[in-house]
């Protein structure tokens, strides 16, 4: 059997696609082990999760002005974040590497240390692509944002990397593992070679014995409502106005509000509010989300046929929010901007089962589960281990 080493960054919505990928190639003989924050794993992927651990920069933690969108807050979230997480994880993923001695390396596309450091050490890697926002050039409108971007990563190439090298780290010349599917990238050209879209993967997680199934009344429609692990900081307003909406519906909707912040300390009764979730038993018995478009919980919400009210922040959200809305599926209102009246026209116009949405969200599900998910990316991966192919030239 084969060993695979897995190199995350510390975000749970990179994390999680992972998690089903490791149990499924432990399910078939490999060994797995996990390089990176080893708290933020084992929330994601248990306790039994073999870790080797890495040093973050600061503590480790995401943390960013509410107010930062667009641009901005793309360079801060490299500036910032990603380009030294990459300087302070490479140590100890060269040193997994010597001590593991992995087949191949599955590195998230934002983990570039795990794409650096094995294209240094001659080792074959995946890139676990957990959005599909870079698959479609998302700065093909920015070149100036492009090229500063193209440029620090160049120089983390000097310093971590091969400099012969000439492909961009975020995307594996081997191949790429993208969590989503053609239902949802439309007709758009892949501008990466290797792309193998798997879908999401909906695989158990750890579970909240605590949460009150009992209080989930059947005779109304269930809408869960999420902003994610990332934007505490942003969504009071948010969620404020979300309740206030749910509470418009509350005679035909039962609403289930993941508040991980602590914003909503007064919530009307008949909401649950919960710091956090078991998110995907909760889309099983939901009728509609309102999300902030994270990429796994909209694909995961679609996985279940499930229509969405899409808000929105930045980052990949804007970008995975039009894919749904263009596919059918979703509408779209401003984060900053709608209030209680607007949410609540958004919900009724996804809850009407006589409309659109819940038709095309229908047909995107089938897409993604016929796409394969975990099973799909554990045949591609054994599949570079047989072959062990040379890299390419990099675009």
């Amino acid at each position: 059997m084969s060993r695979f080493l897995l190199v995350v960054p510390p975000l749970t919505g990179h994390i999680n696609p992972l998690v089903g990928v490791a149990a499924e190639l432990t399910r078939r003989g490999h060994e797995v082990m996990w390089c990176g924050h080893a708290d933020r794993i084992r929330d994601v992927a248990g306790p039994a999760a073999v870790i080797h651990p890495c040093t973050l920069p600061g503590t480790g933690e995401l943390v960013r002005p509410p107010t930062l969108t667009g641009p901005a807050a793309f360079r801060f979230l490299w500036e910032d974040f990603f380009v030294p997480l990459a300087e302070a994880m490479a140590p100890a993923v060269a040193d997994a590497v010597r001590a593991f001695r992995p087949d191949a390396v599955v590195s998230d596309q934002h983990a570039v240390a795990g794409a650096l450091v094995c294209e240094r050490l001659g080792v074959p890697y995946f890139t676990s692509a957990s959005t599909s926002a870079e698959l479609v050039d998302p700065l093909a409108e920015l070149p100036r944002v492009a090229a500063w971007l193209t440029g620090r990563l160049a120089a983390l190439r000097e310093a971590i990397g091969d400099p012969a090298a000439t492909h961009d780290p975020r995307f594996s010349p081997y191949g790429v593992l993208a969590f989503t599917s053609r239902a949802l990238l439309g007709d758009a050209a892949l501008p990466w070679e290797r792309v193998h879209l798997v879908g999401p993967v909906v695989a158990d997680r750890p579970q909240d014995p605590g949460f009150p199934w009992d209080a989930l009344d059947p005779s109304r429609d269930l809408v869960f409502v999420s902003l994610g692990t990332a934007n505490t900081d942003a969504g009071a307003r948010f969620l404020g106005e979300a309740v206030r909406a749910l509470g418009m519906l509350a005679d035909r909707v039962q609403g289930v509000v993941a508040d991980p912040g602590g914003h909503l300390t007064d919530p009307p009764p008949g909401i649950l509010v919960r710091p956090y979730v078991p998110q995907l038993e909760l889309l099983g018995r939901a009728r509609a989300v309102v999300s902030h478009s994270g990429h796994n919980t909209v694909c995961e919400a679609l996985w279940h046929g499930l229509p969405l009210v899409l808000a929105p922040i930045r980052d990949d959200q804007p970008i995975v929010a039009r894919q749904v809305v263009e596919a059918g599926a979703g509408v779209r209102v401003r984060f900053g901007r709608v209030d209680a009246p607007k949410l609540a026209e958004a919900l009724r116009t996804v809850l009407d089962d006589t409309g659109p949405h819940r038709a095309a969200a229908a047909a995107i599900g089938r897409s993604l589960r016929a796409a394969g998910g975990q099973r799909a990316a554990a045949d591609h991966l054994e599949q570079l281990v047989a072959t062990r192919p040379a890299a390419p030239a990099g675009r």
